[in-house]
């Protein structure tokens, strides 16, 4: 005859099957999905967040880097550095400086500019009277192979060419924040700007510029007419040459050459420098704010995760206890809730995806750029979301555990 203790112990421990697993967590997803719906809201907000940062600052990091590298290697600066070398040095630029440049293979648009020196109290206008109102601006003398360079956009009439500098005309191009501020609103009745007491004849508005901003600030005349008015550059003269795509830094080394072969330490040809390390600074610091963003929105479906399993253990408390009254153990109650926050946090975590996603490829089609979106990031979306689930659902797993069947059926 066989003891009571041996019979128990050739009794079969209960086993809660992945399958079964997988059905109940279903199921109890199922039986309120409004619910489920709205609690899986905030993981959908912060799995798609999540995404849409790293997809749109993919995105434009791209295309960030793709205009860095485009004026990188197309665009070249040389300085005149011959009062450095020696005091008793002239102008470190030929007169012919902008043809010399031209001639180096790989050279788009070469030329010359400075700044002006005006005297004290001089200012620009817009009338020939003394009491009209003036305007402290920039003047900056620069050939037309600069306006070349510069790409401007004009909104109103044309730049000066080789015929006006040739000439030394007294002609202007004024930016377009100079030119708000003169009244000049157009040019049909063929304004002019006073330079003190020297009149110019505006023929063009710049509107926007790709290189050179500073020039939508600034009246602009050419080289030949600053120097018949105001004399030579005293110091501060610099050429800008724009090139071919990856010739900057071979048209770097022969520039000063080919400008001055007698004495080309005169000159100081600086290509831009690198600016990944600038560009990775903004990009990291733009990305770093959004995924504190993004981390906010999954804290926050987190806590609705955590409140709605919570309620629904204290609803489910009946069930709990038929549950550990058939033989169902603590772990297996505790991942029955860990697998339903769990579901709840991937049905977030997909649909977040979806979303995120569709958000970077909209943003990308109505800015005409190319949607990057990292594989990587998409695999990993929902395994946060899953995450999520699971550590919002630990508490309420560990509540559901320690349920007495006996109280539990006593309610």
């Amino acid at each position: 005859m066989k003891r009571p203790g041996r019979r128990a112990r050739d009794v079969p421990p209960s086993r809660f099957r992945p399958r079964d697993l997988v059905t109940e967590a279903v199921a109890g997803m199922l039986q309120r999905p409004a619910r489920s719906a709205l609690t899986a809201l905030g993981t959908v907000l912060g799995v798609g967040t999540f995404v849409t940062v790293l997809g749109l600052t993919a995105t434009t990091s791209s295309r960030i880097d793709s205009r860095f590298d485009r004026f990188t290697a197309t665009e070249v600066t040389v300085e005149d550095v011959a009062r450095q070398q020696d005091e008793f040095a002239g102008p470190g630029f030929p007169e012919d400086a902008d043809r010399l440049v031209r001639r180096l293979n790989g050279v788009r648009h070469a030329g010359v500019y400075w700044p002006v020196r005006l005297g004290d109290g001089t200012t620009v206008r817009s009338s020939p009277l003394e009491e009209a109102r003036g305007e402290p601006a920039e003047v900056v003398a620069a050939s037309p192979g600069v306006l070349a360079a510069a790409e401007p956009v004009v909104s109103r009439g044309r730049l000066y060419d080789a015929y006006h500098a040739d000439t030394a005309q007294p002609v202007a191009v004024v930016g377009a924040g100079v030119a708000a501020r003169l009244g000049i609103t157009g040019l049909d009745g063929a304004p002019a700007v006073f330079i003190g007491d020297q009149p110019f004849t505006v023929t063009g508005i710049i509107d926007d510029t790709e290189r050179k901003a500073d020039l939508l600030l600034s009246v602009v005349v050419p080289t030949t007419t600053a120097q018949r008015l105001w004399g030579p550059p005293a110091d501060g003269a610099r050429m800008l040459i724009t090139t071919e795509l990856g010739a900057a830094r071979q048209i770097a080394r022969l520039a000063p050459t080919a400008l001055r072969p007698d004495h080309p330490e005169y000159l100081k040809a600086v290509p831009p420098p690198d600016p990944r390390t600038l560009r990775g600074d903004v990009t990291g610091e733009l990305e770093r704010l959004f995924l504190l963003l993004a981390g906010v929105c999954l804290v926050i479906g987190a806590v609705g995760i955590a409140n709605t399993t919570l309620v629904a253990v204290l609803e489910r408390t009946g069930e709990i206890g038929l549950r550990r009254a058939l033989g169902a153990r603590r772990r297996h109650i505790s991942a029955q809730f860990l697998a339903e926050s769990g579901a709840l946090g991937v049905l977030g975590g997909l649909v977040g995806t979806a979303v995120g996603t569709a958000t970077v490829v909209v943003v990308a089609v109505v800015r005409d750029w190319t949607p990057v979106v990292d594989p990587v990031t998409v695999a990993a979306a929902p395994v946060t979301g899953l995450v999520t689930g699971v550590v919002a659902g630990l508490y309420p797993a560990w509540r559901a555990s320690g349920i007495s069947p006996a109280d539990s059926l006593r309610r």
